[in-house]
């Protein structure tokens, strides 16, 4: 693609750069869920955009969607519209959303999507440390993997042109690292959105199975397309260089800076390979594998390249293949600056001796004030008022109540996961089984489980804590609180007689304790709407 003239400079995150390369390249639509590190882009666009005319009337159109799947579907109506949507979510969302995504490769598109999927490599807010390029891969799509904040604003403008081009999403996949680093990016001329021009081409976006084949094989078609593309464009670059080593590098996304920030300008850096896009490009690999003996592959998360390079030998036309499969770089966690230097057998720099200041452990806390706090004081006095109940927490602030001085979650796997698990607790015979979860978790995946629940009377009790926002991402607006909530609950068939509203706080200790000890008692489900607004959304 032709280099574009740069009009202005803005300090931004990977998240920020992202997001407004998205707008600049005619984005009519953003469609999200909080989740850190991915929650800054869909912020950005509502805070760049504003509140102002939406789509239909020139503007973009933002919004917090229920969860990732809604919010994915609402990009892929954008699509059929014929305008350009821009989804985000990390990388445990495009779990949620994976129904979408997986068949939208075989629909295609007509306006550009761009799925901005942020992983957490090293676990900094995240269940896992699961590696969205597999997910590209698996859904035949292609995945850009920006290496710094100016690329997150190029890529994202390219993002939307390949999509267009090929008729199918894109993926840009961020690491922690980028999306929360900030630096100067270089803006470049916005365009305007795209006409509003819904498809008309019915077929090829009903999956019905006699629809469906002609699309799989359709995708399958546009492969060797794609890997033609991947192996000229501007994000994959090969560099021989001039040292005459017979080790060779393959750097991806942000380990391209990790591998270069250990040359300076005087040294000679090994051959490299520089991926910034896949398909994997084959052309690129084969020509660095010709000049050297031994490839060490550097990727933050999954060792994705390296298996494919492995394959079913270890050693691919006799050359040796180094990385996260045999030690050289860590399986798990972040890559750093200095664990590339190892990997490479570069001698360690020296580092400033750590303080003699020893600082205490810090694990993280409730807010002072939190109605959390009081919920979960009288969840604890019910176990130990009856030793055999297991509580099933969530994803939200309240999980810390795993934590001293309450302990008082048991399990917590992933989003709405508390009432299902409790479900099937029960059905073992795990009498009390209490599952705790909040107003925002409760709306994205768990009421789907509570009509379940209600269905058949299940023996178990909901601790529903409803503090009116998603506090743990930033204060988003919950879909659905207060009274609208407790209807929500009753519409899902909860029997009045065993619904109930508390206020959690200190003062009301005494009773709330009492109808919680009674509800656990009782031989069927229960519904506890703990409802308080969070201290800090009443602070400000």
């Amino acid at each position: 693609m032709a280099t574009e003239v740069k009009t202005a400079t803005r300090p931004l995150l990977g998240d920020e750069a992202l997001a407004l390369g998205a707008i600049d390249a005619g984005l009519s639509g953003a469609f999200s869920y909080p989740g850190t590190p991915a929650t800054e882009i869909l912020e950005f666009v509502a805070r760049e955009t504003g509140d102002g005319p939406l789509a239909s009337a020139g503007g973009v159109s933002h919004s917090w969607s229920a969860n990732e799947k809604v919010a994915y579907e609402e990009a892929m109506g954008m699509s059929f519209a014929g305008r350009r949507a821009l989804v985000s979510f990390k990388h445990v969302g495009l779990n949620v959303a994976a129904d979408p995504f997986m068949n939208s490769a075989v629909s295609g598109v007509e306006g550009g999507v761009v799925v901005a999927c942020a992983d957490d490599p090293g676990q900094h807010s995240s269940q896992n440390e699961q590696d969205s390029r597999v997910f590209a891969a698996f859904a035949q799509v292609p995945c850009l993997e920006p290496a710094g904040a100016q690329e997150c604003y190029d890529m994202a403008r390219d993002a939307f042109d390949l999509s267009e081009r090929f008729g199918i999403p894109v993926m840009v996949r961020l690491v922690t690292r980028i999306a929360h680093t900030r630096s100067g990016v270089a803006l470049a001329e916005k365009r305007p959105p795209r006409p509003l021009q819904p498809s008309t081409d019915y077929a090829r976006w009903s999956l019905l199975p006699v629809n469906a084949r002609k699309g799989v094989a359709a995708l399958a078609a546009k492969h060797a397309d794609l890997t033609a593309w991947s192996e000229t464009c501007r994000w994959n670059t090969l560099d021989l260089g001039r040292s005459g080593s017979r080790t060779g590098v393959i750097a991806a996304g942000i380990a391209v800076n990790y591998f270069l920030e250990n040359y300076g300008p005087e040294d000679s850096a090994p051959p490299y390979l520089a991926i910034g896009a896949y398909p994997l490009p084959v052309a690129l690999v084969e020509k660095l594998l010709d000049s050297v003996d031994t490839v060490l592959v550097l990727e933050d998360g999954y060792p994705h390249i390296e298996g494919m390079l492995r394959g079913l030998l270890d050693r691919p036309r006799g050359k040796a293949i180094r990385g996260k499969l045999d030690g050289a770089a860590p399986r798990t966690g972040e890559l750093s600056p200095d664990l590339v230097r190892e990997a490479l057998g570069l001698p360690a720099r020296p580092h400033r001796a750590a303080s003699g200041l020893a600082l205490a452990g810090r694990p993280p806390s409730m807010c002072n004030g939190c109605p959390h706090i009081d919920s979960n004081a009288a969840i604890r006095v019910v176990l130990d008022t009856y030793p055999g109940t297991h509580v099933f927490g969530d994803i939200g602030c309240y999980a810390l109540a795993y934590l001293p001085p309450f302990q008082t979650v048991h399990a917590s796997i992933d989003m709405g996961s508390s009432i299902s698990m409790a479900m099937g607790a029960a059905a073992a015979g795990v009498h009390p089984a209490i599952a705790s979860i909040g107003d925002s978790t409760f709306l994205h995946s768990g009421m789907s489980s509570l009509v379940d629940a209600a269905k058949r009377d299940v023996p178990m009790t909901v601790m529903l804590l409803d503090n009116g926002t998603t506090a743990m991402t930033g204060f988003q607006e919950s879909m659905v609180t207060g009274e609208a909530l407790v209807r929500v609950v009753k519409g899902l068939g909860v029997r009045e007689d065993h619904l109930h509203v508390i206020n959690p706080h200190r003062k009301h200790h005494e009773e709330n304790v009492a109808l919680v000890k009674r509800e656990v008692e009782h031989k069927g489900l229960s519904v506890i709407i703990a409802r308080r607004e969070c201290i800090q959304t009443a602070r400000s």
